[in-house]
């Protein structure tokens, strides 16, 4: 895994526009960063980042199982009651995911290490599945990189062969939040893959949803919504006026009400006990204070220990995510503030991004249906990654 210098192509801008990437530049800063690349071997994605992604998805699919059979788990994810007997109803019925995204810290040598699970609302899918594959043609095309290389990228292809397998007579309407450019973007880039699947697609903001006669979900023109995608957060949905509705599962949501468990940083520790010492995996556990999570962490960890990462369990892009050094509650390495400090945490054992330059690196993998799909990798000059963190391509050689 070696990150290397690149030309950015003299067109980037006109490119982005033409296949609307509206948010390739954020707040006046690069978001999309073509000036370097990451290269790595068929070998390392194979062996290190597929078949380990594919590993920790069924794991988390067994999870799953577990969770909706235990009232104790549920308790712990901080999972409202009101909504248990319908999660576990949408996971004995097999509702079908359509996607999501493994976080992991991994330097192309060693075990990849799951960081969390992006698993009901992950985005930078457009440029990991499209714009990215962009980039790889016109870089073999200029000579930029190898002519016969190649990238660990099937998304596209995965998502319009699952759609394929959703489609219903009925349309498929696809909503998200009035205010995410990014998130409007990701959301139409969905919608055209569905749409190459055949699927007749519909699209309104989650602010435009209505409520019909007998607590059905209705569009502008007061149809009867019978399926749709939402980029918009199960737990959010279900402390909105219309989230008692989802218990009568009059619609199929796209990710599906069992995605509340593994889209819940709580699945970290479950997974350490059910799967404790497995090579894929950190430490991680409820603690009711930070110094008896550092003691676990510290058993667990050995010599190995390095700290500890404080994580609210729906945190989202960074936010509100601490991390502890060795010695002290007061050593406090890095930080992120935002909107989720009042929730209940998890703490992991920490595992520090790999640095190139002056940079740390996460490696993003993505998951279409139960299989590993591709990879995006964002950069930070911080440890904790944010929404904001820029977005490098990659190729295999």
């Amino acid at each position: 895994m070696l990150r290397l210098p690149m030309t950015v192509r003299p067109d980037l801008d006109a490119i982005a526009k033409h296949y609307g990437f509206s948010f390739h530049i954020i707040d006046d800063e690069i978001y999309w960063d073509e000036s370097r690349a990451y290269r790595f071997t068929l070998k390392q994605i194979e062996e290190g980042i597929e078949q380990p992604t594919e590993e920790l998805h069924e794991m988390c699919l067994d999870l799953v199982d577990r969770a909706v059979r235990s009232e104790s788990m549920m308790k712990a994810l901080a999972i409202p009651p009101l909504y248990w007997d319908a999660i576990a109803q949408s996971w004995f019925d097999r509702d079908p995911s359509l996607y999501g995204r493994m976080d992991f810290s991994w330097d192309g040598c060693g075990p990849v290490k799951l960081l969390e699970y992006n698993a009901d609302t992950p985005t930078s899918l457009y440029e990991s599945a499209f714009f990215q594959w962009q980039w790889l043609e016109d870089a073999r095309r200029l000579g930029t990189i190898p002519r016969d290389a190649d990238q660990f990228n099937s998304i596209q292809e995965k998502l319009i062969a699952r759609f394929g397998q959703l489609q219903t007579a009925d349309p498929f309407y696809f909503c998200c939040n009035q205010d995410s450019g990014e998130d409007r973007g990701t959301v139409l880039y969905l919608e055209d893959c569905a749409r190459q699947a055949g699927l007749d697609t519909r699209f309104l903001f989650v602010e435009e949803l209505g409520l019909g006669t007998g607590g059905v979900l209705t569009d502008l023109q007061d149809r009867v919504i019978h399926q749709l995608f939402k980029l918009y957060p199960l737990e959010w949905m279900m402390r909105d006026d219309y989230g008692p509705l989802l218990s009568a599962r009059r619609e199929r949501w796209v990710e599906p009400l069992w995605k509340a468990v593994l889209s819940n940083k709580g699945i970290l520790p479950f997974l350490w006990q059910a799967h404790r010492g497995h090579p894929n995996l950190l430490p991680a556990y409820f603690a009711s204070d930070l110094a008896q999570a550092r003691g676990n962490i510290a058993e667990d960890m050995g010599d190995q220990f390095k700290g500890l990462v404080r994580k609210p369990l729906f945190s989202r892009e960074g936010a509100n995510v601490t991390i502890y050094g060795i010695q002290s509650d007061d050593q406090i390495i890095d930080q992120e503030e935002g909107m989720y400090g009042d929730e209940p945490v998890v703490y992991q054992a920490f595992s520090a991004l790999p640095r190139f330059g002056d940079s740390f690196t996460m490696l993003g993998s993505w998951i279409v249906g139960d299989e590993a799909a591709g990879i995006g990798i964002r950069e930070d000059i911080s440890l904790i990654t944010k929404d904001t963190s820029r977005f490098i391509p990659h190729f295999i050689s």
